[in-house]
């Protein structure tokens, strides 16, 4: 419903009152009515002219046919931009083809989105069984227009049929559920999630409806609906807010849907004023915390992020729950000879029932171990194993807050729950949703849904702390301290939202949970270590020459000892691994291990690894010279004046993103070596590109046209680009630093302003952080005079900007 409507041809009814603006269950139950008597004017329109058709003096009665709604029409839930699904019925009457055109064309006329099917009842009832997503949308079906009673026939049937065959289709169901899931995500932890198709979103409360109709497990609890219609009202004011149907909640349009619902800015340590998500039944509530942005103000779109993550567990977690009643119904409980539930010991106080972790008779008294609610949720992970509502909801009311510090046994769960790779995640969300986590860790509540706004990252910064921990696992055969590991994992971005550079202020607050949790002193000093220096090794891998002395040797006294190194190194790849595909390639890890490779050099040994010397083979033959071999290009010259820049243009000109370049002098010859990936996946053709390289080289004016054309047009925006000078960064060379919106040309246009300046770049060092590149030009020289670097950067920023 993005636009009016186009004119209907006569005895048609007029569509522009559908056009309902308005946010809330008032406003989506008026476009519904709009909706019904539009399309019932619409059928009986469709009755005469079918009856003019086959030469009737009078319409066609009504008695056999009818309009039925199914989807948001259906449970009149309609959103600005909805579209329609509709069922026309018949009882087998002929010219139904002509009535079908008679009303699909003037719904199609008004711009609207139609999914329809004409069906008999036995018709419908058999698409239904054999395809569940039929027989979910059979369960919001309403009658709009026409025969009544042969609607409400057809919504009989397919309920009936829909309770008796519910515990067999609910497989299906639940294999199309994960497949879906796993193109969407998890609403719950994305940064730009989908309100209808991710896990948590509103197709999963349909999932709900349709458990609860089949009469398996109560469902739609009362925080179950106050979460639908939360999330109802965010898609409202997200169509409100594009002007178009769109059900992905991007990063730009949450502060307008936020002011749109009214939501309002906190400051950390206030009550969220709009309505909150409730608690699941018996978990305690826990005040939300509006943690932002470093001037302590959270933004709007980051309030509306927070509502949407605690609405999406909410409805999650019930989901969960009626997928584990489902089971134990088709499976049937388990009992013992005397007739009780069979019982399965797990771990201390953990026993196995029905396929969930419950407490074991002895573990519940008086006076339960504060470490209980730990150990249940380290045994859960270990065994991946849901724990049962029930026993979350007694821990939640009745387990002791922990001692500080921990006791030896409340630190061994936790480095059993954080250990349990794969399993760890469900069992955090169901511990956090019941409010476990938070008597764990008084620092939670600030972290919970926090929003990152770095591009690469695709997760809030609880669930990438988590997941952080999880991928960890994979490498802790590698170092000599597994357990610090998994724990500087989880911790390592806990300084995120409190302003600053988050590694700094992260740091001393890693150090205080650790000591909470009862570490010794010296390795509370190494969490905060590996806190602090996190980002040493990815930032230093790509924006530094790995080859300058100076570079491993200032790692080397950063890091100071093998054993940390391997920590680092390790807490690097997991860290990348929980961001997203955007902050991991190949590329990057051989960069990093190479990195490694020489600072472990450089500590066992005292010495500092030869630098690498450029191949004389590179530089054979005739003039200019071009070596194209996988990732890597090498191209060589008898003058170094413009070849880098020359290079690095023709390489955008083929859609092939620079990664790293270096400059030198083999023989008296120029040679420029650069590692390059394909902007778009494919590679260019490497007789196009090698022919072109050869005339850019050689000042072909078709090819640099080409080249200062393309370089205009790619001209990024955003911020403005800023210039750091670092100055004792290199052995012979100084570092200038641009930090600037990527785009394509981006090296090309720098590169010629250094080379117009004057500047000799021996290497460079590209990283592409989401929509900004950070990148590195080592200019050959002291620079010690402050009114050249000034002229320098200045040419630099005009051609960034």
């Amino acid at each position: 419903m993005t636009t009016g409507p186009a004119p209907l041809t006569a005895g048609q009814v007029d569509p522009r009152p559908l056009v309902i603006p308005g946010i809330g269950a008032a406003a989506r139950e008026q476009r519904a009515a709009a909706l019904d008597a539009w399309l019932a004017g619409l059928l009986a329109a469709g009755l005469r002219e079918t009856a003019g058709q086959r030469g009737a003096a009078d319409p066609i009665s009504a008695d056999g046919v009818a309009l039925v709604a199914v989807g948001g029409l259906g449970r009149r839930q309609c959103a600005p931009c909805g579209d329609l699904d509709l069922v026309l019925l018949h009882s087998g009457m002929p010219g139904m083809d002509e009535l079908a055109a008679a009303l699909w064309y003037p719904i199609w006329d008004a711009r609207l989105g139609l999914d329809h099917s004409v069906r008999t009842i036995p018709e419908a009832l058999s698409v239904a069984h054999d395809d569940v997503k039929v027989a979910l949308g059979l369960l919001d079906a309403r009658h709009v227009a026409g025969d009544r009673e042969l609607s409400a026939r057809l919504v009989g049937a397919a309920a009936d049929q829909w309770r008796r065959t519910a515990v067999r289709a609910l497989p299906a169901l639940r294999e199309v559920t994960a497949t879906r899931w796993q193109a969407h995500g998890e609403l719950a932890f994305l940064l730009e999630g989908d309100l209808k198709e991710a896990a948590g979103g509103l197709r999963d409360v349909a999932l709900l409806r349709a458990i609860a109709f089949a009469g398996i497990s109560d469902t739609l609890r009362p925080a179950v609906r106050a979460a639908h219609l939360r999330m109802l009202d965010t898609r409202d004011a997200l169509h409100t807010s594009v002007g178009r149907r769109v059900d992905r909640l991007l990063a730009q349009e949450r502060a307008a849907v936020a002011g749109l619902l009214g939501l309002r800015q906190l400051r950390r340590g206030t009550l969220d004023p709009a309505p909150r998500q409730l608690p699941p039944d018996g978990a305690r509530p826990v005040p939300s915390d509006g943690a932002g942005p470093s001037d302590g103000v959270a933004e709007l779109g980051d309030v509306l992020l927070r509502q949407v993550a605690g609405d999406a567990r909410t409805i999650s977690h019930a989901l969960d729950d009626a997928w584990r009643a489902a089971d134990r119904l088709r499976s049937g409980r388990r009992r013992g000879a005397d007739g009780r539930p069979l019982r399965r010991p797990v771990a201390r106080d953990v026993v196995e029932q029905d396929g969930e972790l419950v407490l074991a008779r002895t573990a519940i008294g008086a006076r339960p171990d504060p470490s209980l609610s730990l150990r249940v949720a380290a045994a859960a992970a270990s065994a991946r194993l849901p724990i049962a509502r029930a026993t979350c909801e007694w821990l939640a009311a009745y387990c002791p807050p922990l001692p500080t510090p921990w006791p030896p046994a409340a630190r061994a769960a936790l480095i059993t729950l954080l250990g349990a790779g794969p399993g760890l995640v469900a069992t955090w969300e169901t511990c956090d949703r019941y409010g476990l986590v938070d008597g764990w860790l008084p620092e939670w509540p600030r972290m919970r849904s926090l929003p990152q706004h770095n591009p690469v990252h695709r997760y809030t910064l609880d669930r990438h702390l988590v997941q952080a921990a999880a991928e960890a696992t994979g490498y802790a055969r590698e170092v000599d301290r597994p357990d610090l590991l998994l724990l500087a994992a989880f911790l390592h971005d806990v300084g995120k939202g409190l302003g600053g550079d988050h590694s700094s202020v992260g740091a001393p607050i890693a150090a205080r949970i650790a000591a909470r949790i009862g570490l010794p002193p010296a390795e509370v000093d190494l969490i905060e270590k590996l806190v602090e220096l996190h980002l040493l090794l990815p930032e230093v891998a790509t924006r530094r020459d790995l080859a300058d002395p100076v570079t491993i040797a200032r790692v080397a006294e950063a890091v100071q000892d093998t054993s940390t190194l391997n920590l680092l190194h390790a807490l690097a790849r997991a860290d990348a691994l929980a961001t997203g595909p955007a902050a991991w390639s190949d590329w990057k890890a051989r960069l990093i291990a190479e990195l490694v490779r020489r600072v472990h050099t450089r500590l066992d040994t005292g010495r500092l690894p030869e630098p690498p010397t450029p191949d004389p083979a590179l530089v054979a033959g005739p003039l200019p010279a071009v070596h194209l071999e996988g990732d890597r290009v090498a191209v060589a010259a008898a003058d170094r004046r413009g070849l880098l820049a020359a290079v690095a243009g023709c390489l955008a000109l083929h859609r092939l993103e620079v990664l790293a370049a270096d400059a030198s002098m083999v023989k008296e010859t120029a040679l420029v070596e650069f590692l390059v990936q394909p902007r778009y996946g494919t590679p260019p053709d490497p007789v196009a590109l090698a022919a072109d390289l050869r005339r850019a080289v050689s000042g072909d004016v078709s090819v640099t046209q080409r080249l200062r054309g393309r370089a205009l047009a790619a001209r990024g925006g955003g911020s403005p680009p800023r210039v750091v000078w670092h100055r004792a960064a290199a052995t012979d060379a100084v570092v200038l630093e641009l930090r600037a919106a990527d785009a394509g040309g981006l090296l090309y246009r720098v590169s010629s302003a250094l080379d117009e300046a004057g500047a000799q770049v021996r290497a460079a060092r590209i990283s592409t952080l989401g929509g900004d590149v950070v990148d590195a030009f080592y200019l050959v020289g002291s620079w010690p005079d402050e009114a050249e670097r000034d002229r320098v950067e200045a040419a630099v920023l005009a051609a960034a900007g």
